[in-house]
């Protein structure tokens, strides 16, 4: 069942009220669970199930994502902020520094709060901010592609393309290597939340200086990536692997850039192997 939380976050003009969707489920320690950019928190559907057996899951919208209001006047769409953001909701449903997995955008979130010591171990899949300057131009054309279409495709022609696996692949086959998997709803709905997006532009803009550059020291981290990633491409998972020697490096066989749709119980146990 979706819930919402409202909390405070500080900012140059005084605090400012957040609002955050949110579904919860499941018992043990807390496991929280951020999407990426242009998704929402049903990208973990597939493997919810078996995360709550072992976990209290706690899936995510991001503000301004999926059913999450956009972020208030005075609060930018940065990692600072985000971080501040989701600080401020670990507070509010007194989550005591949980697990926290992201995948994309919500790996680089995950890091960026366990840089902030803010969780207890963090498993990010295909996180962002292991890009060259080459490598981020390309995604953020893709991502820009992406978002061109979804608001364009009218959505019963969205209704009719999702209802055959040609259909699925052809709109969303540069996030999954496995998309006819994806149920016809699901895919529906994750191309309107594509489109509809409010957060988008901003957390697009914000993300052109963004590098990631902490080793994390003294934290469990896993960053594990598909071997199908169209987005970010995996070698950039070598390259999170020499900036945090420490980390566990995982390979995704058969997975693209969401890999919980195409793998669910691989990545289930990566995120449970990493929060244990």
């Amino acid at each position: 069942m979706s819930a919402t939380a409202s909390f405070k976050v500080p900012s140059a003009h005084g605090p400012r009220a957040v609002t955050v969707s949110y579904t919860r489920r499941g018992r043990g320690e807390p496991l929280l669970l951020l999407h990426g950019i242009g998704h929402h928190r049903q990208a973990w559907d597939p493997v919810t199930d078996i995360l709550a057996a072992d976990r209290d899951v706690i899936a995510v919208d991001l503000p301004g994502f999926g059913t999450s209001p956009a972020l208030p006047d005075g609060l930018a769409y940065d990692l600072p902020t985000t971080t501040a953001v989701f600080g401020a909701f670990c507070a509010a449903l007194e989550l005591d520094r949980p697990h926290v997995a992201g995948n994309s955008l919500g790996g680089l979130i995950a890091l960026e709060l366990g840089r902030a010591r803010l969780v207890r171990s963090v498993t990010a899949l295909s996180p962002a901010g292991f890009w060259s300057e080459a490598e981020r131009r390309y995604a953020f054309g893709v991502l820009l592609a992406m978002r061109h279409i979804a608001r364009r495709l009218p959505l019963p022609l969205v209704e009719q393309l999702s209802r055959s696996a040609a259909g699925r692949t052809a709109l969303t086959s540069t996030i999954y290597a496995r998309p006819a998997r994806r149920s016809p709803e699901a895919v529906v709905a994750e191309t309107r939340a594509l489109a509809e997006a409010a957060g988008f532009a901003p957390t697009l803009r914000a993300g052109t200086t963004v590098r990631f550059t902490d080793d994390l020291a003294g934290l469990p981290v896993t960053v594990a990536w598909g071997t199908q990633d169209r987005l970010l491409l995996r070698r950039q998972g070598v390259r999170a692997k020499q900036l945090m020697p420490r980390a566990r490096l995982v390979r995704l066989p058969g997975c693209g850039h969401c890999p919980m749709n195409d793998d669910p119980a691989l990545v289930a146990r990566v995120i449970l192997d990493g929060s244990r």
